[in-house]
């Protein structure tokens, strides 16, 4: 079993930075491809990044690609999402999970599981 913490959330303003991580425990993340995802108010979750065990490759949704960045530490269970140059349209609670099946860059949350219980972003204009 694996339990994941999610945490660095916060108020910002739009073009700030803000860095997430998602602490593991329970198991070792090395061999697992983690995802973050993010699910705002009235709307449905939705993939935002995933960096494969193994050799680290990543993927990343269209509307964040070139501002976030997903990265893992797997001597210290943890994985981090980097999010640069935030927009209003980023505030959302974010979550990471582990990949249970499918591609490895599956952007299908039915596909993940252990979810965290997310960290809230707000970004404000």
């Amino acid at each position: 079993q694996v339990q994941l913490v999610e945490s660095g959330g916060g108020l910002v303003q739009a073009g700030d930075s803000l860095r997430l991580s998602c602490a593991a425990s329970g198991r070792s993340l090395s061999t697992y491809t983690m995802g973050w995802f993010r699910q705002a108010p009235g709307k449905e979750r939705e993939f935002v990044a995933v960096i494969s065990w193994g050799r680290g490759s990543t993927s990343y949704a269209d509307p964040v690609l070139g501002r976030f960045t997903i990265s893992r530490d797997n001597a210290k269970n943890m994985v981090y999402l980097q999010m640069n140059s935030l927009k209003p349209e980023d505030t959302a609670v974010y979550y990471c999970a582990v990949q249970q099946r499918g591609r490895w860059n599956s952007n299908d949350p039915s596909e993940y599981g252990y979810w965290g219980q997310g960290t809230q972003v707000t970004v404000s204009s």
